[in-house]
């Protein structure tokens, strides 16, 4: 019983011998111990980048052939005059030049054009309207009598013309919401030279026509 024993001994042996022959053939026994006693590698350091060179140079700006062979322009500064038509003029205007009226002239003027109203008779409605400096000057706004516009106006935006008494027309803007005329009114201010006092007479001839009669603020 003992011999396959003895056997198989002999034969691991053996198996083992010729191992180790292949390996000291083939160098590993050497290669292995190295392996063990050689420390482990270090770690590469991150190799710094260089930032990249940047180098000046002073190069020609290119000119077009047609300017090539002139020498660069010189500049200077200039005065330069804007036309009149196309500065901006402030809508302020100076309103420091204005002539009131006294009362008493006031009161005159308005005297005579109820006077002069109530000898246009009865067949078509009128009002009396006294100038202030709003309406001659500034806003130029002329407002009318809100009985008169409910009656007699129309209840929308309109064109109202205005006839003087040398019968020339201007035609104004009336805006129904605020029952005065604006558009158009100020040419006709200017050119019949009102001033804060006078009193005017207005007689709607037509729907929106009024026949317009002017009496003047004498000191």
């Amino acid at each position: 019983m003992a011999k396959p024993t003895t056997s198989y001994e002999e034969a691991r042996k053996q198996r083992m011998e010729e191992n180790r022959k292949r390996m000291e053939a083939l160098n590993l026994p050497q290669l292995a111990h190295s392996l063990r006693t050689s420390s482990s590698p270090k770690a590469s350091p991150m190799k710094r980048q260089k930032p990249p060179k940047v180098e000046k140079q002073i190069v020609e700006v290119r000119r077009s052939a047609r300017n090539a062979g002139q020498p660069s322009p010189v500049y200077r500064e200039v005065e330069v005059k804007i036309p009149r038509s196309y500065v901006r003029v402030s809508k302020h205007r100076d309103l420091s030049n204005r002539v009131y009226a006294s009362d008493h002239a006031r009161a005159e003027a308005t005297e005579k054009a109820e006077e002069l109203e109530s000898g246009l008779g009865t067949d078509y409605p009128t009002f009396v309207k006294p100038m202030l400096q709003s309406h001659v000057s500034g806003g130029y706004w002329l407002g009318v009598p809100l009985s008169f516009c409910r009656s007699y106006l129309p209840t929308r935006d309109a064109t109202v013309v205005l006839i003087d008494e040398e019968g020339e027309e201007y035609n104004t803007v009336y805006l129904n919401n605020n029952h005065g005329l604006s558009g158009g009114w100020r040419g006709f201010a200017m050119a019949h030279d009102l001033v804060d006092g006078d009193a005017l007479v207005f007689q709607l001839i037509r729907p929106t026509t009024f026949k317009v009669y002017i009496t003047r603020a004498e000191e």
